[in-house]
């Protein structure tokens, strides 16, 4: 399996009013390193599983519209519980729906140097 991996890093607002969650009901803020692994068990005729500045590109641009913001503000999060896990699958989506890929792809979101989530869709 070859991969290439982006590893960037937003700040966040959010609150998770759940009695599931404790304190973290109320708002708080949020730090991820986010890692984005592009993978594939075959290279494009270029020998690369994708263009590394495109994949910077992309990813900088999904979470732009994350960066420094209020989660609870958003529009597209009415509704919904804004945990780790939740927004790594709205990252990778965000970011499959932009590349020009076809393996699979893993978004990892680091919240404390001990805690991580991830989503990885199918190929």
């Amino acid at each position: 399996m070859f991969s290439v991996k982006i590893r960037e890093s937003i700040m966040i607002a959010h609150s998770l009013p759940d009695p599931f969650f404790g304190p973290a009901q109320n708002m708080h803020g949020a730090t991820y390193v986010v890692d984005v692994s592009f993978q594939s068990k075959t290279v494009n005729a270029q020998n690369v599983v994708i263009d590394i500045g495109e994949a910077k590109t992309i990813t900088k641009e999904v979470l732009s519209c994350l960066n420094y913001k209020n989660l609870d503000e958003l529009d597209i999060f009415k509704g919904h519980l804004t945990t780790t896990e939740f927004l790594a699958k709205y990252i990778h989506d965000e970011i499959k729906a932009k590349a020009e890929f076809t393996g699979s792809l893993l978004v990892c979101l680091g919240e404390t140097h001990d805690a991580w989530a991830s989503y990885q869709g199918d190929s």
